[in-house]
């Protein structure tokens, strides 16, 4: 449950966009938005930022994802059903960056503007998108394993999807940071876990078995980390670094007690905030930056109870 001082924390970090659009009554616009999923504890904190921007603006809106990152087909069917009940604006996770771009098109050109969120797809469609740098995050991310393993050694990654925007730019993030700046780390596996932790767990254990000297793992997402986490633990290994991406208190517990390195956190609260105030102003006709950068930090034991990293923790 995220605490009042997480939420206004976070939403402090994510209030620079433009002036404030004026507000409109409930019941006269409506801004469904369809993420990637439930099952995450960072979806549920994008939706607490959502739902305080409705409030605050005077728009109704909902909040709906598949059952798991996997479904793409299924959350195609949630933007179609969206688009159906013409909507004054969308907000969209996309779960494959093509995948959708027929139906964008349709709201494009019914005068409905798109919202991307935390995953943008491979159009210029949406008006803006709301997101992490997740190239830039990854890179760090790859720069505290350097770091961690002594700038040398075999690291692999779990990562939770080739299709959506976050998983390539998370992976490639990664692994180009890596091939240019540390020619003593040998990247010897990269594998997909659907950010699904039992699978996670599962491609994880079978890198360590392929792998008995490997210095360190990268999960690319919530579900991957813990996915990673849990591998470690259960087979016993010794000396392998883990570094994650997102929070969440299996994640923070993992770092606490010392079997996880660091994570990457961005700002959910921020995301789903930013989603529904740029969705309104969207439809007042206010031009918008392309990317809204909503921020990333890293976290580990030396910092994780500082208030800068604990308003954007979502655990």
């Amino acid at each position: 449950m995220l605490s009042r001082r997480t939420l206004m924390g976070a939403l402090g970090v994510s209030m620079a966009l433009a002036t404030t659009p004026a507000a409109f009554a409930a019941d006269e616009v409506y801004i469904p938005l369809v993420s990637k999923g439930f099952q995450h504890q960072f979806w549920q904190a994008v939706k607490a930022g959502a739902d305080q921007a409705a409030e605050e603006f005077g728009v109704r809106i909902t909040f709906e994802g598949p059952d798991n990152e996997t479904m793409v087909d299924r959350q195609i069917d949630m933007l179609a059903a969206a688009l159906a009940n013409k909507p004054g604006a969308i907000g969209f996770a996309a779960l494959d960056s093509q995948a959708a771009i027929p139906l964008l098109r349709e709201a494009a050109e019914a005068g409905i503007p798109i919202v991307a969120f935390d995953s943008g797809v491979d159009s210029d469609i949406p008006v803006t998108t709301a997101t992490t740098d997740n190239v830039a995050a990854a890179a760090l991310a790859a720069d505290k394993m350097a770091e961690a393993i002594g700038g040398a050694g075999k690291v692999a990654v779990v990562a939770h999807d080739q299709t959506s925007r976050t998983g390539i730019d998370r992976r490639d993030g990664f692994l180009d940071r890596i091939a240019s700046e540390y020619p003593n780390i040998e990247v010897v596996s990269v594998q997909y876990g659907a950010g699904d932790q039992l699978q996670s767990t599962e491609v994880a254990k079978a890198i360590l078995t392929a792998n008995p000297d490997l210095n360190g793992l990268f999960g690319t997402n919530e579900g991957s980390a813990i996915g990673v986490v849990n591998a470690v633990r259960e087979m016993g290994s010794e000396g392998v670094t883990i570094i994650g991406y997102d929070s969440g208190k299996a994640q923070t517990d993992a770092i606490r007690n010392g079997l996880m390195t660091g994570a990457i956190t961005q700002n959910p609260v921020g995301i789903g905030y930013e989603t529904v105030k740029a969705a309104v102003a969207a439809m007042e006709g206010t031009e918008l930056p392309p990317i809204i950068d909503t921020g990333f930090y890293f976290y580990d034991q030396s910092n994780i109870d500082n208030p800068e990293i604990q308003a954007v923790l979502y655990d």
